[in-house]
């Protein structure tokens, strides 16, 4: 109890993780509870009085957290909706993954109908996936046109999705040599370029395997 005191006095000063010492402080005050009404003093240790007024004060602590009023500062500038439509949509497209732009569409009724463009989802799903296994996953919506976004989730489901690394690892198949991409090696290969194979972070873990 002393711990979770200055957990709280930490939390109502710091304004920091409140949602999650609620729940912390819920969990506990019902598995007291329980111990209280059902079980008692056959597991409690000490006076079953000293421990519903522990309650009591876990009680205190989520009104006060409950009371907590978060003063926002002020910002005086540009945010994202306010952007022209066109550079809005220009920085939705640089997402690669879907549910980022899901989320993104639920933080403003105006960027959720930009979320659910058809060129955006389009976009998403030549990127990540072959045509062919566009083909396979064809999803008419009720207008007949080809519902990009619930194509792009099945998809995903299917395949794997097209994976993006800032630099990747070259492995030449003629002198069995790992080396960064853009860096050369002496190789005595005829033609040491066609040798180079990039490998994923799964693939160079794979070479490990036996």
């Amino acid at each position: 109890m002393n711990i979770l005191e200055k957990v709280v006095l930490k939390v109502l000063e710091d304004q920091q993780n409140i949602r999650l010492i609620r729940e912390l402080l819920q969990t506990l005050y019902t598995s007291l509870c329980t111990l209280v009404q059902r079980v008692g003093k056959s597991v409690l240790v000490g006076n079953i009085n000293m421990w519903v007024y522990r309650m009591e004060t876990i009680l205190h602590w989520q009104q006060q957290l409950n009371n907590i009023q978060i003063t926002r500062p002020a910002f005086k500038g540009l945010t994202f909706t306010d952007l022209p439509l066109c550079l809005q949509l220009n920085i939705m497209q640089r997402l690669s993954d879907g549910r980022d732009l899901v989320s993104l569409g639920q933080a403003a009724p105006d960027l959720h109908v930009l979320s659910e463009d058809r060129l955006l989802w389009k976009k998403l799903c030549q990127y990540h996936f072959s045509e062919r296994q566009i083909r396979k996953r064809l999803i008419l919506s009720d207008k007949g046109q080809l519902d990009w976004k619930k194509m792009y989730f099945k998809l995903v489901r299917c395949y794997p999705r097209k994976e993006q690394y800032g630099d990747t690892l070259q492995l030449c198949k003629h002198c069995h040599i790992l080396s960064w991409k853009g860096t050369d090696h002496p190789c005595t290969a005829n033609n040491p370029e066609s040798c180079s194979v990039s490998l994923s972070p799964q693939d160079f873990i794979n070479l490990f395997k036996f």
